[in-house]
């Protein structure tokens, strides 16, 4: 405890007295003190400690600076905060989390925000199946035909908005899960920096939100709190977001427990995006072996990329393929009859065009050629040419 009051003591000092100019080089020797985290838990998970008020102001300094490496050491300890406050509120004891609830809604307020006080609106571009990405391939999707209404919609993309965002002054039974789940996607925001310690600290708010109180906690053998938590199918999908990359991230045993905790949770709500999101991410995992990406590895998420096909669609014939196809058969094609020629010709184009038009279009190719086989051409299109 000692070693504990001595680090956040230094930690608060330290940088009260710190010019605007040594901001940055103060924030990159952060990650050097290995004793300092482990003491920033040990505080946060003691309702009652001393301590508990300092930290959450020092944090709260900390990301109100503007330091990108401040906000990130900040936000490392979000699902602890995040756990210490569900807890105490499904304890029905606000009293002892009224500094962690501060912190909370000062970094809220900060992020719905931009430099002028205005508020911002976030955009999400939704990508278009009909592009390529790293998820997927168009080719492999099945049936593209083109039709008006394709063509019409191509190239277009359908962009979401999320805000603007009010501004809290206290936490309300309305508006929790609101700041709540806007906060994890912040978090969410800046996975590739989180520390192992803060993963597994996802993986277990995560599992200890949706199983406590339900049968499901006494197979997990936790012992905490056996109250019922309130959640949202929109805060499960943050969870399960950070899980995803948990998951690939060296937190197999965790991240698999975790995942399986939310997807039983959401089954007995009846969330269907959680459901959605989540099941998706249990069936692209299956089989797979999640140990390329080890904790001290680089940090991804695994994608099952779709092999292209070489293969021509039937659904997916187009003027331009069948041309092409016939020059590839063009060796083939010289050496039959002129009828087989003009046959064969028909067919393929068919497909696309009404026969009466096909039949009109190649008797006056082999007609420009030399080719005298108009009697065929009358026979095929019913006397009419």
């Amino acid at each position: 405890h000692v070693c504990v009051c001595v680090c956040v003591c230094v930690c608060v000092c330290v940088f009260q007295t710190l010019p605007d100019s040594a901001v940055s080089n103060y924030a990159a020797s952060l990650k050097d003190k290995g004793a300092l985290v482990p003491a920033l838990y040990k505080v946060i998970r003691e309702n009652y400690s001393d301590l508990l008020e300092p930290v959450c102001h020092q944090l709260f300094e900390f990301y109100r600076s503007g330091e990108p490496r401040l906000q990130r050491f900040t936000l490392q300890f979000l699902p602890e905060l995040l756990w210490s406050l569900l807890s105490v509120s499904a304890a029905r004891d606000p009293h002892t989390s009224g500094c962690i609830e501060a912190l909370l809604l000062g970094i809220y307020n900060l992020e719905i925000a931009d430099k002028d006080g205005q508020s911002k609106i976030l955009s999400f571009t939704v990508p278009s199946l009909s592009k390529p990405s790293v998820y997927h391939e168009p080719s492999t999707i099945g049936s593209m035909a083109l039709t008006e209404g394709a063509l019409a919609n191509h190239g277009l993309s359908r962009v979401v908005y999320s805000g603007p965002h009010l501004q809290r002054e206290t936490f309300t039974a309305q508006n929790r899960f609101e700041v709540l789940t806007f906060l994890l996607l912040c978090y969410n925001a800046a996975l590739s920096y989180m520390t192992s310690s803060s993963l597994q600290s996802l993986c277990q708010l995560s599992s200890r939100v949706c199983i406590c109180g339900y049968p499901r906690q006494q197979l997990r053998r936790y012992k905490g709190i056996s109250t019922r938590m309130t959640v949202t199918s929109e805060f499960l999908v943050q969870l399960i977001t950070g899980i995803h990359y948990a998951l690939c991230n060296g937190e197999v045993e965790l991240g698999s427990k975790a995942l399986d905790d939310v997807l039983y949770r959401a089954q007995l709500e009846l969330f269907p995006e959680a459901l959605l999101v989540g099941n998706a991410i249990k069936s692209s995992l299956h089989g797979q072996a999640l140990k390329s990406n080890t904790k001290q590895g680089a940090r991804s998420i695994q994608v099952e990329i779709t092999p292209t096909s070489s293969r021509i669609s039937r659904n997916a014939v187009t003027s331009l393929s069948i041309r092409g196809h016939r020059w590839k058969r063009h060796g083939f094609i010289e050496s039959q009859t002129p009828l087989f020629h003009l046959m064969g010709s028909c067919l393929l184009e068919a497909l696309i065009k009404p026969a009466h038009l096909c039949v009109k279009s190649l008797c006056y190719e082999q007609m420009v050629k030399g080719n005298t086989i108009n009697n065929s051409c009358a026979a095929l299109s019913g006397g009419t040419v």
